[in-house]
C-alpha cells in the first residue's frame, strides 16, 4: 500500500490493521447485508440462500486452510483463514451470534 500524503504533504506510513477493529468493522457490514439485502451482495445471498450452501462453505473454506497449512505459504494461509474467517461470520449473523457471546465463550475455556 502506498504511502499517504497528509496536509503537509509529509508522507504518513498506512494505518496498520488492528483485528480488535477489523472484526467489528465486518460483522457490522455484514449485519447490514442483512437488513438491506443489495440485489448484487455475495453475502446477502450467503445470508438469505439455502443453509446447507453456506454451510458446505464453511467446510471448503476450512480444507483450503488445511491444504495452505501443508503447502507451507504464509501468504496463502493468510488468505484462506481470511476467507474462513468472513463466512464462520457470516454463519455468525445469520444465526445470531454475537461477538461478544463468541468472545465470552473463547475467554471462558482459558485456563485460570
Amino acid at each position: 500500500m502506498p504511502d499517504v500524503i497528509d496536509i503537509l504533504g509529509t508522507p504518513t506510513p498506512p494505518k496498520k490493521h488492528e483485528i480488535g477493529d477489523v472484526l467489528p468493522e465486518l460483522y457490522a457490514v455484514l449485519e447490514s447485508r442483512r437488513v438491506e439485502m443489495p440485489e448484487h451482495s455475495y453475502t446477502a445471498k450467503l445470508l438469505l440462500g439455502h443453509e446447507d450452501k453456506l454451510l458446505k462453505k464453511i467446510g471448503e473454506e476450512a480444507t483450503e486452510v488445511v491444504m495452505a497449512a501443508k503447502d507451507g505459504s504464509h501468504d496463502q494461509l493468510r488468505y484462506e483463514i481470511a476467507d474462513l474467517m468472513y463466512h464462520l461470520m457470516v454463519v455468525m449473523v445469520r444465526y445470531d451470534l454475537t461477538l461478544d457471546e463468541l468472545a465470552e465463550e473463547l475467554a471462558s475455556r482459558r485456563r485460570k
